[in-house]
């Protein structure tokens, strides 16, 4: 099986918008439920409420890909499942590093969801010696200061960074300057890269934080509402017909 390093996903020589791009996991996450169930077909209606975006997007996004479906079958699940994995890259074994092996990195660590989507977790790195040899998730802790030979040795090109916010960009200096190309940043802080250099960053407070505001949002709707103003249902409703795809795709699917 290839590894990371030999090839790169063309989705953006092919011209696939990013935010198509970041749609993509959502239907191969649908897709891939469908196929478990042996479900040969699925139209786009049905794939889309089980996605969480709308139909006409879904076809937009599709047609990117080449794949317009059958009018009166819909779309072959098992090919759409290989046509959307082989755009992601996840035809392919990807090698991964998580750097930091706090609460959250061991998490990471025994997350079960990156092998069956292509991700070999191929090292864990963490500053403490105290760490060094201990197995998580069935993989022994290695030190930092080996940081650059085990990115070299594995042909590493994606990098996660589990570290506190302070050892966050002397990490991805090293990473990058290591050959990484590719970073998942989960430290609460924005990291500066070079041209070349992808970064996705989680945050989970931040997230938090998102949801806070649109509870605070519905509260003021009902007290409205209650008081004759418009009623909340309505006040949503633009939002509720566009579903969760909108300029803020999932950071990690399920």
């Amino acid at each position: 099986m290839a590894t990371g390093r030999t090839h790169r996903p063309a989705t953006r020589s092919r011209g696939i918008p990013e935010a198509t791009v970041a749609r993509l996991p959502l239907y191969l996450r649908a897709l891939t439920a469908l196929s478990e169930r042996s479900v040969p077909t699925v139209s786009s209606e049905e794939l889309a409420a089980a996605a969480g975006v709308n139909s006409a997007k879904l076809r937009k996004d599709f047609s990117y890909l080449g794949s317009y479906g059958t009018r009166g079958v819909g779309y072959d699940v098992e090919y759409l499942v290989y046509q959307i994995s082989r755009e992601l890259g996840l035809t392919q074994d990807w090698p991964v590093v998580i750097v930091g092996i706090g609460n959250l990195g061991a998490a990471l660590a025994n997350y079960g969801g990156f092998a069956s989507r292509g991700f070999r977790v191929a090292a864990l790195i963490d500053a403490d010696p105290a760490m060094a040899g201990k197995p998580v998730a069935g993989i022994p802790v290695q030190h930092s200061d080996d940081l650059e030979k085990i990115i070299q040795d594995n042909g590493v090109s994606i990098g996660v960074i589990a570290t506190p916010a302070g050892a966050a960009q002397a990490v991805c200096d090293r990473l990058v300057a290591a050959g990484v190309t590719s970073i998942l940043n989960f430290a609460p802080t924005v990291l500066s890269v070079p041209d070349g250099v992808d970064v996705r960053k989680v945050d989970l407070s931040i997230e938090l934080q998102i949801l806070a505001f649109h509870e605070q949002r519905k509260a003021g709707e009902e007290a409205a509402s209650s008081d004759g103003g418009v009623p909340a249902a309505a006040a949503r409703s633009d939002s509720a017909d566009q579903g969760p795809d909108g300029d803020m795709p999932a950071v990690m699917p399920a």
